[in-house]
């Protein structure tokens, strides 16, 4: 039974699933992986649920000693993970075996913002709310509502021999980490939004602030114009995706543990297809937006859920032994 004991925690790592949805009305946001899609990918190569729980590594990965002989599968950005006895470089999108003994190592991103890494049947953490997600602003799920410290142990929620390690993510479709442009669904009635900003949205190129973070991806770049109506709106309801324009002018597109309402005038939402995308923008990366009507937003979601199951299904019904792993 793979159990890993962290040694050094990295910037921020995570317990995260699916998410906490349906409690937006009573304040709780979402949480849950920013970038489902590696999440399911980590998942699905060691036949777990796509949701279930894994570990989100953000920027800077932690190092984990194996104290159980198991297997684990990583997702996502190129954390250059390592396990430097062996010698040996474990790339995303694939499972491995581990060894008692060793040393699983995370390093800088060289590639992505966020990785995950999966344990067979998910991480055994107690749910709250139905999820196993970490909330950090409220201080709940996960390993007590925390990031990981040193000290902490990750035992996988079901048990699994050895035979799937090797398994590869089919190349090609859907890739997160591709910097094309992100969908945007205007919003119908944008209170507060000057009627310039969404074409000098669209003309822009924009850069990820390094104040950006799991709440919300801060964007630099020019000044979008404003609306005199823009400070005097009612706080509403937001969502995930949820592109604000906060009197500066630079927008902000909230991500999982974005607030449940805000007062800043909503500009588009991001199709949630494209979220995952912005969940792997790093600061200095560049952002380019792309209008979309509501009808195609959801035929992108539809196209990636299938995409998703199919390649999970492609896995199961491979010989799921490769040598050299």
């Amino acid at each position: 039974m793979t159990a890993l004991e962290v040694v050094e925690p990295g910037v921020l790592s995570t317990i995260q699933d699916g998410g906490r949805p349906g409690y937006l009305d009573q304040g709780v946001p979402r949480s849950g992986a920013a970038d489902a899609w590696s999440l399911g990918v980590a998942n699905l190569l060691l036949g777990n649920r796509a949701d279930a729980a894994a570990l989100e590594m953000t920027l800077l990965g932690p190092v984990l000693a194996v104290r159980a002989t198991g297997i684990v599968a990583i997702a996502g950005a190129d954390l250059a993970a390592e396990i430097p006895e062996e010698g040996r470089a474990l790339s995303p999108g694939a499972s491995y075996l581990v060894r008692a003994g060793t040393t699983l190592r995370f390093a800088a991103a060289r590639a992505g913002m966020r990785g995950y890494l999966a344990l067979p049947g998910g991480i055994a953490v107690e749910a709250v709310l139905g999820s196993a997600s970490t909330c950090l602003a409220g201080g709940f799920g996960g390993t007590g509502g925390r990031a990981l410290r040193r000290g902490d142990v990750l035992l996988p929620d079901g048990s699994l021999g050895t035979a799937l390690a090797g398994r590869g993510w089919p190349s090609g479709g859907f890739d997160p980490l591709e910097a094309t442009p992100v969908a945007l669904i205007p919003t119908i009635d944008p209170a507060g939004v000057h009627r310039d900003a969404l074409a000098a949205l669209l003309a822009a190129t924009w850069s990820v602030s390094p104040h950006s973070d799991r709440t919300g991806l801060r964007l630099s770049g020019p000044a979008l114009p404003s609306d005199p109506q823009a400070g005097s709106l009612v706080s509403r309801g937001v969502v995930p995706g949820a592109l604000q324009l906060p009197p500066g002018g630079e927008p902000i597109v909230l991500l999982v543990d974005g607030p449940t309402v805000g007062g800043y005038p909503v500009l588009a939402v991001v199709a949630s297809a494209d979220v995952a995308r912005l969940a792997q923008r790093g600061p200095g990366d560049e952002v380019r937006f792309v209008a979309v009507t509501v009808s195609e937003g959801q035929a992108r979601w539809r196209a990636q859920v299938a995409e998703l199951a199919a390649d999970g299904n492609h896995l199961r019904a491979r010989d799921p032994w490769q040598s050299g792993v």
